[in-house]
């Protein structure tokens, strides 16, 4: 198992832990930004894969709209809400982007799930400066924050349409197996 991954999962259990003792002190509404261990929840994960099916007909709309800027962020939350139902149906809730990666890649180190590598990596900041197109992660900060108002690379919205429709399928087999 690859534990800098396992580190990043057990600093976001410990994160969440504390900032939620921390609203419980100040008497605040129970809040974290980190990884909480809760029951598995099949029920759970299959809302959060509706929510993905959902996000990718949106992608769809926007792209054949012209607003291709915004397909990205739709694609990049397709992805997230599979990886929210698999994170779910192991047992843990999530309030954190690089906390759900890290325990994705620790679910895949420890045997428990089987996903297409190049999935994850698509999730991931790139290593290599100036290297966004291998990355939905960059892809969104740069549409969502840039002032593009359109992807001009028809084959990255491509890619990125196929990956989705993936990645659901992917992540309905791991909620539906049994464990």
């Amino acid at each position: 198992m690859n534990s800098q991954n396992s580190k990043q999962v057990d600093w976001c259990l410990r994160k969440a832990r504390g900032e939620l003792e921390e609203c419980k002190r100040q008497k605040k509404k129970a809040r974290h930004r980190g990884l909480l261990k809760v029951e598995p929840n099949k029920e759970l994960a299959f809302k959060h894969l509706q929510k993905a099916k959902h996000n990718l007909e949106v992608f769809r709309l926007l792209r054949k709209n012209k607003f291709s800027d915004w397909s990205i962020t739709a694609g990049f939350y397709t992805i997230y809400h599979c990886f929210l139902a698999i994170a779910v149906k192991h047992g843990y809730e999530s309030k954190n982007q690089t906390c759900t990666i890290a325990l994705i890649e620790t679910l895949q180190a420890q045997g428990k799930i089987s996903i297409d590598r190049d999935i994850i990596d698509f999730m991931k900041y790139e290593e290599e400066e100036n290297n966004h197109k291998n990355s939905i992660i960059e892809l969104r900060e740069d549409y969502a924050y840039g002032v593009d108002l359109e992807v001009k690379d028809k084959e990255q919205l491509d890619k990125v349409e196929k990956s989705c429709i993936e990645f659901i399928d992917a992540a309905k087999s791991i909620i539906y197996e049994e464990n």
